[in-house]
């Protein structure tokens, strides 16, 4: 799914498929004044995933909207990085399982890969990266991570992807287990989007 938000100077091009990741941007973005608007005017974007890094990810998808809408355009890309998996799933966490897989399917597929790891050693991140692209080929980057822990089963309904799995010990509870507003504060997403929100109002001010 591709996204148009309409500001009163400004308009923005957001990328994504995942319907999370979209629950996750209508909350990070509540209050600032956009409208966010279903574009299904450029079905042509799909770019892609080639970059080794969720850096080189972001930028890509970021810079593919920007230049193919004319609009400024942002794009983020995000995953589970384990410790004791050499960092994997990393850039793969969404395929992790195959295409098509569920979510369900990727978080047993880690948790059998991690089942001989022991309390202690299970350490892990989610970490995300968020680009914002002009049509003229400029990119920004804004960089988040939140730390915590690969439990042993999933638990907790308020999230998606490997969130039932990913026990944080200072809050001690499963992401998915958090109140969606309080997770919208402390996720990976939101420490990327913060940084990124913050450039969006400077150039929401220099327009003026």
């Amino acid at each position: 799914m591709v996204l148009l938000i309409r500001g009163r100077n400004m308009c923005l091009l957001i990328a994504t498929r995942n319907p999370g990741k979209l629950r996750e941007y209508e909350s990070l973005l509540n209050g600032c004044g956009c409208e966010l608007v279903n574009l299904q005017a450029y079905p042509e974007i799909d770019v892609e995933e080639t970059g080794s890094t969720f850096e080189e990810n972001a930028r890509l998808k970021a810079i593919a909207c920007a230049q193919t809408s004319g609009l400024l355009a942002l794009a983020d890309d995000s995953g589970l990085e384990v410790d004791a998996l050499g960092g994997a799933p990393g850039v793969y966490s969404a395929r992790y399982a195959g295409p098509g897989a569920s979510d369900a399917t990727r978080v047993q597929k880690l948790l059998a890969e991690l089942q001989p790891v022991p309390p202690g050693k299970r350490t892990a991140r989610f970490r995300c990266v968020i680009a914002l692209a002009w049509p003229d080929g400029r990119c920004e980057t804004f960089d988040g991570t939140c730390e915590g822990e690969v439990a042993f089963e999933p638990k907790g309904m308020n999230g998606f992807g490997y969130d039932p799995i990913f026990y944080m010990p200072e809050h001690g509870k499963a992401m998915a287990e958090l109140p969606e507003e309080f997770k919208n504060r402390i996720s990976h997403r939101a420490r990327a989007m913060a940084l990124a929100y913050a450039r969006l109002r400077e150039l929401d001010a220099d327009s003026r």
